[in-house]
């Protein structure tokens, strides 16, 4: 009986010159082709273990594609906030992610000003979400190795809303952190006696809900704060300059000036304008897990 040999241990013929072709083709396909991005969407700020080791100019390339985005008004802004909740994101994640973007934010700008370690941050705080986003940010910094002081400007002695207060709590116990509270117009002006000794200024008093002349001691915070700022202080505004509105651009008086605007989501038509330009400063658009079935308008 003549020998034999299963198909799977039979020696290969020689290729013809059509399936050379093709080989050679399949390989040029490979090797030229544009690599797959499905698993390397940027991470959300939370989830980015990266974040805090790029300066400013790394941080706007890694969220150019929120740039590029139309911009919103406020009142979108609200919207996509509410209806992303309602799709199931917690406020308590969204807060998170934001505060953790001004947090890399304010470290990047003092890295690039050479000012990182040369005196705290000072994060001047309302009892709002814009502070409760203020509240993550200190406790981020805290965690890079940032001396962090955290300034509750509000009658009340703790915050709010449940998320603000959950994590104005957090910051409470963190013995590295301290905690100043302002009720009252006086005890800013005792404050600011020392404020030339900040490396930064953060603004996370009020967001997109200022209506009218600014009230104490909210008013004299902002006073402080355009004083450190004439002195050569850096200034970080949260989502907006406070006392600057978010679709419109007009600012009340006063109104801080920023150096740097940490704004969510997409650009803001406010910060777009000439004088919402101008309060602004430059501006980073971070993402905060909106989801794209909540974005509208």
């Amino acid at each position: 009986m003549g020998s034999s040999r299963s198909a799977a241990g039979a020696p290969d013929s020689p290729p013809t010159d059509r399936e050379a072709l093709k080989a050679g083709a399949l390989r040029l396909a490979v090797m030229t082709a544009s690599p797959d991005t499905t698993n390397t969407r940027t991470p959300l700020p939370a989830d980015d273990p990266e974040l805090f080791g790029l300066d400013l100019r790394g941080l706007r390339r890694r969220w150019a594609d929120r740039a590029a985005l139309p911009p919103m008004s406020a009142e979108a802004m609200t919207g996509a906030d509410r209806r992303a909740q309602a799709l199931g994101v917690p406020e308590e994640r969204l807060m998170e992610h934001a505060g953790t973007a001004v947090a890399a934010a304010v470290r990047g700008l003092a890295v690039d000003l050479d000012r990182w370690g040369r005196g705290p941050i000072v994060i001047f705080a309302g009892p709002g979400n814009n502070g409760g986003d203020g509240f993550v940010a200190a406790r981020r910094l805290a965690l890079a190795g940032a001396d962090v002081v955290v300034v509750l400007v509000a009658s009340e002695s703790r915050p709010k809303g449940a998320t603000s207060a959950r994590n104005w709590d957090r910051i409470a116990r963190d013995a590295g952190i301290r905690i100043l509270h302002t009720p009252v117009a006086r005890d800013v002006a005792m404050l600011g006696q020392g404020i030339d000794k900040a490396a930064v200024v953060v603004d996370a008093l009020l967001g997109t809900g200022v209506r009218g002349a600014l009230r104490e001691p909210v008013r004299s915070t902002v006073e402080l704060i355009g004083r450190a700022s004439a002195d050569g202080i850096p200034v970080v505004a949260v989502d907006t300059p406070t006392a600057v509105d978010l679709s419109s651009g007009e600012p009340s008086d006063p109104a801080v000036r920023a150096d740097l605007t940490v704004t969510f989501h997409r650009p803001k038509t406010g910060l777009l304008t000439r004088r919402g330009a101008a309060h602004a400063g430059k501006v980073l658009v971070a993402p905060i897990g909106i989801p794209p079935g909540a974005d509208r308008g």
